[in-house]
């Protein structure tokens, strides 16, 4: 099928200015982009007047392991245009890990779901299930790091032996042959912590060999943030590996005000170190819930919690009066659970995201009960709220660091760009309109504004809804 995008406002993805013009679509290719004149006899025209036409939008960080695999879970997504999702992050997967049936997956990976979903002992069947589902978006796949240490690591509370880095060397090396597009490693977990450095830099050098970016959850995001930046900008220099610095942020009382210093510290590093990172537009994070990250938090928000489900979506404090305990017993009381933090400052979170070299990630996790609204509303809120409203960054550079910017550091040479011959995805929607709706007590509220998105050319999402399954598995 051929589809004509006629007459809208066209960002390329690229940087460039926005120019009036046409998109066609034949097969799942992008065949012209310009002005189209001769349209093809069994073409569909949907008219973008008044509509902004850009390449779709690719989440570089998201905790979409188990969704993509559900019929329709991708809809939040598509509703804010995103055509491409990364998953595996922060060290967090589902292969190769294997439970025993009914054995809680240990934290971080119970944020990806129940011991149903790890059914994949190896990368390769993971990404076989993924080539055989009807994917609503593409799929980038990072090998995780405390995925395979749970894999492979007799006690990983310890420093995994050379017998087991080896061991999670192979099982990585086979996944990249196979088609992961990069290893991660969240070394803030407790599944991670114990790994040293050289550890990592083992396993960063094998996803360097195969080309693939090494993507890092610091080891301390609060006050060690700065000798946590040292290990990182260490590994990528020892192992060759792209450094993709996870949700970069300055986080806790005594770090907040310091974004400034800390974007000058990674500017420093990328003289001699190829290295890209990614936030997300909101003044809150959100993972498992621990003492450390309640202590550095002004507010936190319970977001899931397996023995008082009842209490997802309220504040801890409220938490911990509904149980009759103080805030420290209320902690262990919750668990195992997840908690969303309030510990940024929103002018430091603007100041790292407008950086020319950060990527737009949302960090959704759609497993929670009542999730961060980053899941729903990232893309619409940068885009809608501090693109078009605040003006913080121009529409050009916005849409880059949303298409072209994700698409250069995962090596997907035809994503990320309108222009003849790269796939065909596309998200066309209204400037005026775009914005998010989730809300943190309504935080599945789809976002307005987008008309049509299409993954490799199919239909995915229109005024309707959600569409047809184009969905690829990318990066391999």
């Amino acid at each position: 099928m051929s589809i004509l995008l006629r007459g809208g406002t066209l960002v390329d993805g690229t940087g460039a200015a926005a120019t009036p013009g046409d998109v066609l679509v034949v097969g799942d290719r992008v065949a012209q982009v310009g002005r189209v004149d001769e349209v093809p006899a069994d073409c569909r025209v949907l008219d973008c007047a008044g509509l902004v036409v850009s390449p779709g939008f690719i989440d570089p960080h998201t905790h979409d392991d188990a969704a993509v695999l559900r019929p329709g879970a991708l809809d939040g997504k598509l509703a804010q245009g995103v055509t491409t999702v990364v998953v595996g992050n922060c060290g967090i997967g589902l292969p190769p890990v294997r439970l025993i049936p009914g054995q809680a997956p240990p934290p971080p990976l119970n944020l990806l779901g129940t011991a149903a979903a790890f059914a994949y002992p190896d990368y390769p069947s993971y990404l076989q299930a993924l080539r055989e589902a009807a994917l609503q978006v593409n799929v980038a796949v990072l090998g995780g790091h405390s995925a395979l240490r749970v894999a492979c690591c007799a006690d990983w509370h310890k420093p995994a032996s050379r017998h087991e880095i080896d061991a999670m060397a192979a099982r990585l090396d086979e996944g990249l042959a196979c088609g992961l597009a990069g290893f991660s490693t969240g070394l803030a977990y407790p599944t991670a912590i114990a790994a040293p450095t050289a550890e990592v830099t083992a396993l960063a050098r094998v996803s360097a060999r195969r080309h693939k970016p090494f993507a890092i959850h610091l080891r301390d995001e609060y006050d060690g943030v700065w000798d946590a930046l040292t290990e990182a900008f260490e590994i990528a220099r020892d192992s060759q590996a792209f450094l993709l610095l996870s949700h970069q942020k300055t986080a806790g009382p005594r770090q907040r005000g310091r974004a400034r210093e800390l974007l000058d510290r990674i500017d420093d590093a990328a003289r001699d170190l190829p290295l890209a990172l990614d936030a997300y537009p909101y003044d809150a994070g959100s993972t498992v819930l621990d003492a450390e990250s309640v202590r550095q938090s002004r507010e936190v928000l319970v977001t899931w919690s397996v023995p008082h489900p009842e209490l997802a979506g309220r504040t801890l404090s409220e938490a911990a009066t509904a149980l009759n305990l103080p805030l420290d017993l209320a902690i262990p009381a919750l668990q195992p659970a997840g908690a969303a933090y309030f510990h940024m400052d929103p002018a430091d979170v603007r100041q790292i995201l407008t950086h020319p070299r950060c990527m737009v990630g949302s960090d959704g996790l759609p497993e929670d009960t009542c999730p961060h609204p980053r899941l729903f509303g990232a893309f619409a809120r940068f885009l809608g709220t501090w693109v078009r409203d605040l003006q913080l960054v121009g529409l050009p550079e916005a849409v880059r660091k949303v298409t072209s910017l994700p698409a250069e550091v995962f090596a997907l040479s035809d994503r990320g760009v309108l222009r003849a011959g790269a796939r065909a995805d596309v998200a066309v929607w209204s400037r005026t309109e775009f914005a998010d709706r989730a809300t943190w007590t309504h935080p599945r509220q789809l976002a307005v504004g987008m008309r049509w998105v299409l993954v490799n050319g199919c239909v995915a999402w229109s005024p309707r809804g959600s569409g047809e399954a184009g969905g690829q598995v990318v990066g391999g």
